[in-house]
């Protein structure tokens, strides 16, 4: 597949040198309401917000290829806060927030005064956009008409594209996925949406390792999403315990994907601690837990490049006129 020279170098930015991806992902906002104060998250206002984004970047980034922030409470923060090194990638998303209990979430949109153009006039290596994956839902074509905007916004100003997948119950806003519907919707939207301008899909594990213990069966179904996306994916957390998403790191990158994205497996508990102990736990605990994930992900990774090959030699003479 080919890629254009700005989209490369940016993902360049968000991997390792031999184009694996450990991307820290903290661009939660109610959820994380939720988790600061689950009697009253309402009563979590900005600078709390701010303040315990700016403490897990500050911890993680260090250890991270890239982050993945929100525009509201994180993103802008961390750079003027001086938290994110400059060496560190940084995906902003697009999206408006909304869980899967809420209508947002099967109706997803842009943020309101947010978009493409100001990631990437603010500096950002790549746009994440939640989208949910219900190939036979009602609101199929709305999302997939969002997806398409947010693809030409990003081909005009050659950013890349993170497409993160919400596993959803057609016409239903509470019912959980069986494994096999997970699966079936999973791999089926990879196999419908990768095709449609993205460059990495980002997805939790592609059936519910509690229902299906046979790791074969893990496997098997990773091999066929590999088959099925057309672009380099990542394995998303998902709020997974972290020694199981170790495993599935491990699996999912043994069937090809190129690497994580992970967000409360990581430094979940820190949002139950206050002061000191809050911070113990990221610079030990989540510090140790993201460096363990990224050797699982450098020993069993397969690199983006493999899905977009290139040369020195394949720009030419004059590629600087038409670009």
């Amino acid at each position: 597949m080919e890629l254009t020279i700005g989209k490369r170098r940016r993902l360049q930015q968000c991997s390792t040198p031999d184009g694996l991806f450990v991307v820290m992902a903290l661009d939660h906002r109610d959820s994380l309401r939720r988790a600061l104060n689950p009697v009253n998250p309402e009563s979590i206002g900005y600078s709390e917000m701010v303040a315990f984004k700016l403490d897990v970047v500050s911890a993680l980034a260090p250890v991270s290829t890239a982050v993945l922030l929100d525009p509201e409470f994180s993103a802008a923060q961390s750079i003027t806060g001086g938290v994110l090194p400059g060496r560190a990638g940084l995906l902003v998303a697009v999206e408006a927030a909304g869980q899967a209990d809420e209508p947002l979430a099967h109706r997803p949109e842009v943020l309101e005064g947010w978009g493409v153009e100001k990631s990437a006039r603010m500096g950002a290596s790549a746009v994440k956009l939640r989208l949910p994956c219900q190939p036979e839902g009602r609101h199929a074509t709305a999302q997939e008409r969002l997806l398409d905007s947010v693809v030409a916004e990003c081909r005009a100003h050659d950013i890349p594209l993170f497409l993160r997948l919400l596993p959803l119950a057609a016409g239903s806003r509470a019912r959980k996925l069986s494994s096999a519907e997970k699966r079936a919707a999973v791999i089926e939207t990879a196999r419908r949406l990768t095709s449609r301008g993205i460059e990495v899909l980002a997805t939790e594990f592609p059936l519910d390792t509690t229902e299906v213990p046979d790791e074969a069966a893990w496997a098997a179904s990773c091999a066929e999403l590999d088959e099925a996306s057309q672009t380099p994916w990542v394995l998303l957390s998902g709020g997974v315990g972290f020694e199981a998403f170790a495993r599935q790191t491990q699996i999912a990158c043994g069937a090809g994907a190129s690497g994580i994205v992970a967000g409360r497996t990581v430094w979940g508990e820190a949002a139950e601690l206050r002061g000191e102990a809050a911070l113990d736990f990221l610079n030990k605990t989540a510090v140790d837990r993201l460096v363990e994930l990224g050797d699982i992900v450098a020993e069993y990774g397969a690199p983006w490049t493999q899905r977009y090959p290139a040369s020195a030699h394949d720009v030419g003479e004059s590629w600087y006129e038409s670009y």
